[in-house]
């Protein structure tokens, strides 16, 4: 996994509108179309206000999300939210392209199912996507993949429902399909998170991002975040490191 540490979030953010803006024009060109899956969370914010200014083929893009809790429609909790007034107001993204997780259904393995049969029928089968963004918990979750639920054990299913964590059950991707992706893009900012980002760095198994495959990955932090790494050791060095699939596949 390749790193690079910039001065603060608003480069971090300026630097990932620019990959990802990278990667769908490489996308286009190379296969007439570009699939990517975006996160919820704070962090992520500035980033999709930037992408909507950059030189984007958005006729060609279909954006899926990594995760939703189970809320309804207009929750201000529900990650789509945000997604949708950040950057797919102010693109011509076309509406059939935009796939929301399917949250507001009763019966939420049937959604899940028909989310995966989505992704199957735009991206292939088994599905992959062209670009997956990530972040990352103080705990070491990533997506909706949280210490000690079930869904990290999913080998086959694209789709899944957690159990409840912080007062929502969530819909997330699991590791099979975010193992297919042909890049990651982590975002890590914010104090707080420099332990659970080497670990993230090392491979560290006990912690869900460390299960995510590092091979195709970028990983953006900020300054703020690094505050008080060990001293002579660069993230980059740990980032280099442990890389390799996931034994348990």
């Amino acid at each position: 996994m390749k790193a690079e540490v910039l001065a603060d979030p608003e480069a971090v953010a300026h630097r990932a509108a620019v990959f990802v803006a990278g990667e769908a024009r490489r996308a286009a060109r190379e296969r007439g179309r570009f699939l990517m899956a975006l996160s919820g969370g704070t962090t992520p914010s500035r980033m999709l206000e930037l992408l909507a200014e950059e030189d984007v083929p958005w006729p060609l893009v279909h954006v899926f999300q990594v995760d939703e809790r189970v809320v309804g429609a207009s929750d201000p909790a529900r990650n789509f939210t945000r997604l949708r007034t950040g950057l797919l107001e102010k693109v011509p993204v076309p509406a059939d392209q935009v796939h929301p997780m399917p949250v507001e259904e009763a019966d939420l393995s049937r959604a899940a199912a028909r989310y995966s049969a989505t992704l199957r029928e735009v991206a292939g089968t088994p599905p992959v996507l062209d670009l997956v963004h990530l972040g990352l918990g103080e705990d070491g979750h990533t997506a909706s993949l949280i210490p000690g639920d079930p869904v990290l054990d999913e080998v086959e299913l694209e789709v899944a429902v957690t159990g409840s964590y912080r007062g929502f059950r969530r819909m997330t991707l699991t590791y099979p399909m975010l193992d297919r992706a042909r890049r990651i893009l982590w975002l890590v900012t914010g104090p707080g998170k420099m332990e659970a980002l080497l670990r993230l760095c090392r491979g560290d198994r006990s912690i869900p991002a460390g299960r995510v495959l590092k091979e195709r990955a970028l990983l953006l932090a900020d300054g703020v975040t690094m505050k008080g790494l060990p001293a002579g050791l660069r993230v980059s060095d740990p980032c280099q490191t442990g890389e390799g699939r996931r034994k348990d596949t």
